[in-house]
């Protein structure tokens, strides 16, 4: 982790731990000065709650209908009254060159939502986000979450 980064450290004993706090995050992305326009990243290991903590934070947002997850398409685009957001994952991501294909570049610029998983597999090509979140699975399957702020941005969104 970071030097500069501040950092916070949650637990999510169930479901609706994890659904609360992407209620309050939700309403700190809301509520920024810039609106809704921030990187977070989404660390752990497969069926540590990344895509699930991504599904309750855009309902959240106001996303309705399905919400799939874009493991094969790599980022699947929504939009809410206040503005875009685009949820990535990464885990097949391998190319570089497909970041500058993609429009991936574009989208970062962007005004916007980006919600990362699996971002270590787009390193040297994405940003620095404005909140990492590390999410690890303990034997009882409650979860530990590390927050991490990285900017300005990030630093508000935890405060």
């Amino acid at each position: 982790m970071k030097n500069s980064a501040i950092v916070k450290t949650l637990a999510w004993p169930d479901e609706a731990a994890t659904a609360a706090f992407a209620q309050q995050l939700a309403a700190a992305l809301t509520r920024a000065p810039e609106g809704l326009h921030a990187c977070i990243t989404l660390h752990g290991d497969l069926g540590a709650g990344k895509t699930t903590f991504v599904r309750h934070l855009l309902r959240a947002l106001g996303v309705q209908g399905r919400i799939k997850s874009p493991t094969y398409a790599v980022v699947e685009p929504y939009q809410v009254d206040a503005g875009h957001i685009w949820h990535f994952d990464f885990y097949r991501f391998s190319d570089p060159r497909e970041w500058e294909d993609a429009g991936f570049r574009d989208i970062f610029a962007s005004p916007g939502l980006t919600l990362c998983e699996w971002p270590q597999n787009a390193q040297g090509v994405m940003p620095t986000p404005d909140l990492d979140l590390h999410i690890q699975v303990s034997d009882d399957e409650q979860r530990s979450v590390t927050l991490e702020a990285n900017t300005p941005r990030g630093q508000a969104l935890l405060a």
